[in-house]
This record gives structure tokens, C-alpha cells and sequence, in this order.
């Protein structure tokens, strides 16, 4: 009895968690607040490099506008292509014009055929993600 009991206390808390986890879940983008973004702008202006790739990485998963300057930033002016490369994949994710034309130019012009390639790469999905989305909405 007493096992039954602490098995259904168990059961339903860990449903509850699961079920509130679920909610929250489709509304990431809800859950960024101003604060979320201001310390991602401190973050993206770290000495540190972890920090500041980690935040343009994520500047990118939550489509955060007020990070495309900072990210162009980056990618104009990185020092190593791994920077240039995360900032360019956030741009790309943040599908604001300046974003994607700053992509597109880096493709023609940054100094690294690797940087180059990557960039004409995340560029061409994006116009071939629109492409794909035209001939759904035909069809």
C-alpha cells in the first residue's frame, strides 16, 4: 500500500514536470524577455571567445534582430574562420535583408575559401528553402 502510494506521487509529479516541460517548449521564443537579450549583447561583446560564439550562436536559434550588427561585426572582422562561420549561420537564421545580404557579400569576398564556400552554402539554402516554399504554396 504504502509502495502504491509513493509510485502515484511519483507518477503524477513526474507528469506534471513532463507536461509543463511540453508547454513551454513550443513557446521558446516567448520565453526570451529584454533581459535574455541584453545579456546576450553583453555577451556577444566578451574577450572571452567562448562566450561571445556561444552567444552569436544563439543569438541566431532565437532570432534575435538586435543582434545582426554585432553579428555582421563578427563576421566582417573575426579573427578565426570558426567565428566568421557561426556568425554568418546566425545571420542566415535571422533572415533580416541587412542579415542575409552581409552573408551573401561574405561569400564573394571574406579571404577564406573555407569561410567563402560555407557562407555560399548557407546562402543557397536559404534562397532554396524560399524556393521550396513558393512551389508548396502553388501547389
Amino acid at each position: 500500500m504504502k509502495n502504491s502510494l509513493i509510485i502515484t506521487v511519483l507518477f503524477l509529479l513526474f507528469s506534471s514536470i513532463s507536461l509543463f516541460a511540453e508547454s513551454n517548449l513550443g513557446s521558446a521564443n516567448s520565453l526570451i524577455t529584454k533581459k535574455v537579450v541584453d545579456n546576450y549583447m553583453i555577451g556577444i561583446n566578451s574577450d572571452n571567445e567562448g562566450v561571445k560564439l556561444s552567444c552569436a550562436y544563439f543569438m541566431g536559434e532565437y532570432n534575435i534582430d538586435e543582434g545582426v550588427i554585432p553579428l555582421m561585426k563578427i563576421l566582417h572582422n573575426g579573427e578565426t574562420e570558426e567565428a566568421r562561420i557561426i556568425a554568418a549561420l546566425s545571420l542566415i537564421k535571422i533572415k533580416t535583408p541587412m542579415a542575409v545580404y552581409s552573408v551573401k557579400e561574405a561569400a564573394k569576398l571574406d579571404d577564406s575559401e573555407r569561410v567563402r564556400r560555407i557562407c555560399r552554402g548557407f546562402y543557397d539554402s536559404l534562397n532554396l528553402n524560399e524556393e521550396n516554399n513558393d512551389l508548396e504554396a502553388v501547389l
